[in-house]
């Protein structure tokens, strides 16, 4: 069995930063001198408290947000978020806007319905197999929320700029970019997202909400998808996902300390791209699958001439160290995954690899 790591591009749950990976290693037995391990710690005590403060700190601090934001951890994974919003957001006479770019926003879209709730898709880029981001939306002034995905994992896309919505809060999952970037946060009523992405393992969602945002709730929502239940307790109502929370902490102390905050993540995530998409496009082996102006930094999609050199290229791939790269069972094809902790050294060793197969194979 092969002991080094090898460069992880999976889509989630996916790579964590390896310092952090070792910050654990090294406390695991025994947290902030407790003699305890983290996953042992009472979530009531000092230290875990300490724990949650700082990433809610981090978290205010990295997105530059004021007190008006409220920032929670939930369990139940984006996916329960899709539900949670418009029963919180969204009363029996209003409307809510949807944007449709993949995926995930059709499921959100579905779960929406389920409840009964009128949501109306705004705007939708399924002509085209979701391979671009809509442009030139025309939302409804007397829309509850707008909802969008600001990045597509299975298809590759991502919204650049966020949409004007002339003053309606934007609902955003953001579950495989949070963090990337900097984010002007007063278009934004509430942004989630899972953690096994960007910022953390599987098993919690973050949440942002804007405190106003919290009056729209009816009465008799169940208590643990009430977001003022999380807000109201500081995340600490029950039992929550300690291991998951304490990860978070450490990430966000990643990017603000080591890396030097979001302007600098970003810049790095931007040469990631460059790389891998200037050989995509720097001859005919590659195919992005992606409208170049929507092209994601977080999750490269692409196909190869056809399937069997596909298979060859990620069985090859996975032989020489790079894990990952299959594409969603939905779609096929290859797919990149370059969150934050994926280095840019593993994207150059990386783009080097695909290099040298087209030159074989071409």
């Amino acid at each position: 069995m092969k002991n080094e790591r090898i460069y992880n591009f999976n889509p989630g749950p996916a790579a964590l930063p390896l310092p952090v990976l070792e910050e654990i290693q090294q406390e695991f037995l025994n947290f902030k001198g407790s003699g305890m391990s983290v996953v042992e710690t009472s979530h009531r005590s000092k230290q875990f408290e300490e724990v949650l403060e700082d990433a809610v700190n981090r978290t205010k601090r990295l997105l530059k947000i004021d007190d008006r934001y409220k920032v929670v951890f939930v369990q139940g994974g984006a996916s329960m978020q899709f539900a949670m919003v418009p029963m919180n957001l969204l009363g029996n006479d209003e409307s809510a806007d949807y944007v449709n770019t993949g995926t995930w926003s059709t499921k959100a879209i579905k779960e929406a319905q389920n409840l009964s709730k009128l949501v109306r898709t705004a705007a939708s880029s399924e002509d085209r197999n979701f391979c671009y981001i809509p442009k030139n939306i025309d939302f409804s002034k007397k829309a509850a929320y707008v909802h969008i995905t600001s990045n597509n994992t299975i298809k590759g896309t991502q919204w650049a700029e966020f949409p004007d919505t002339k003053g309606v809060p934007i609902v955003s999952d953001m579950s495989s970019d949070i963090m990337s970037r900097p984010l002007d946060m007063s278009k934004f009523g509430l942004v989630y997202a899972g953690a096994q992405k960007n910022i953390g393992p599987a098993g919690v969602c973050m949440a942002i909400i804007r405190e106003d945002l919290l009056d729209r709730a009816p009465a008799g929502i169940p208590t643990m998808l009430d977001y003022k239940t999380y807000v109201e307790k500081n995340s600490l109502y029950n039992t929550p996902p300690c291991f998951g929370i304490y990860t978070i902490q450490l990430v966000l102390k990643w990017i603000e300390e080591t890396i030097g905050g979001l302007e600098k993540m970003a810049e790095i995530n931007r040469q990631k791209g460059e790389l891998i998409y200037s050989l995509i496009d720097g001859g005919d082996f590659y195919r992005g699958t992606a409208d170049p102006d929507s092209r994601s930094l977080m999750n490269v999609t692409f196909r190869l001439p056809d399937e069997d050199l596909e298979k060859r290229f990620i069985a090859s791939a996975a032989e020489n160290g790079f894990g990952g790269l299959k594409g969603h069972r939905s779609v096929g094809g290859c797919r990149a995954s370059i969150y934050n902790a994926a280095t840019l050294k593993a994207v150059e060793d990386l783009t080097a690899f695909m290099k040298d197969f087209a030159e074989k194979n071409g």
